[in-house]
């Protein structure tokens, strides 16, 4: 694939965990955009496990196991698999999105159930194996303090459920002083942010700056998008989740501003 200008002139933020970042720092790059890497969110292991670890102590017993990211399946299938030497085989497998599915796929787990759409646990719960759950045991692997819409919706269809959190969330960052900078300089169109945590971290440390009324904040769905619409902000949500929509979006970015 040959590199364009399709972002030329565009200096975009980045704030996804530093390992999730790469492809699409790379990708506005390759469009002859700026990238600049800003996470907002960082992946930290539990100090202790012995919750999680009686979470999945019966694993064998369980029905369905859903996954909520890729950093739930990295801080989960190792432990599972050294508890019981290979993952229970009368589970059925689900998660919100391809990537998780695919990260599952490292551990040897190959059938598994992802929402077809968008990716999230509205679409999840859509699906005809969600709403037939009457009796059946859940184990929903995610991140301390999550959305509980899904657990939520599970439990009033009957199933029950249990979470395992295996990993926590937390900002690294200690100001927005670093990007106000960038847009002093005229280095900062565009602010990425594809998580509501990582929304919400950036309004607080953010506030009503003058920088953030500035920008505009891309994001990959309209929930994300709601605290900041609400606040006044430019927002521009994608068309689909992945790479290529959010460079996409940007594209429409960089257009209007060469028109401006």
């Amino acid at each position: 694939m040959m590199a364009d200008n399709l972002l030329k002139g565009l200096h975009v933020a980045v704030t996804r965990p530093v390992d999730q970042a790469e492809s699409i720092c790379e990708a506005i790059q390759h469009h002859g955009g700026d990238a600049i890497l800003f996470p907002l969110l960082a992946i930290s292991p539990l100090d202790d496990y012995h919750i999680f670890e009686t979470a999945i102590a019966d694993l064998e017993l369980a029905d369905w196991a859903i996954f909520i990211s890729t950093n739930a399946v990295d801080h989960s299938l190792p432990r599972i698999l050294k508890k019981f030497g290979h993952v229970p085989e009368n589970l059925k497998f689900a998660a919100i999105g391809h990537q998780t599915a695919k990260e599952l796929s490292l551990y040897g787990v190959h059938q598994v159930l992802i929402p077809h759409t968008r990716f999230d646990s509205e679409t999840l719960l859509a699906l005809a194996e969600m709403h037939d759950v009457e009796n059946k045991n859940i184990i929903i692997f995610r991140g301390v303090g999550g959305r509980d819409v899904l657990a939520d919706t599970l439990k009033s269809r009957g199933a029950n459920v249990i979470f395992a959190e295996s990993y926590r969330r937390i900002n690294p960052q200690v100001d927005t002083q670093f990007l106000n900078s960038k847009w002093q300089q005229g280095h900062l169109n565009a602010v990425i942010v594809t998580s509501s945590e990582a929304m919400r971290n950036l309004l607080d440390m953010a506030g009503e700056s003058e920088w953030l009324r500035h920008v505009t904040l891309c994001v990959n769905h309209a929930r994300i998008a709601e605290l900041p619409l609400q606040f006044g902000f430019k927002v521009l949500v994608t068309e689909a989740p992945g790479d290529d929509a959010m460079i996409k979006c940007l594209s429409t970015l960089a257009l209007s501003q060469v028109a401006n």
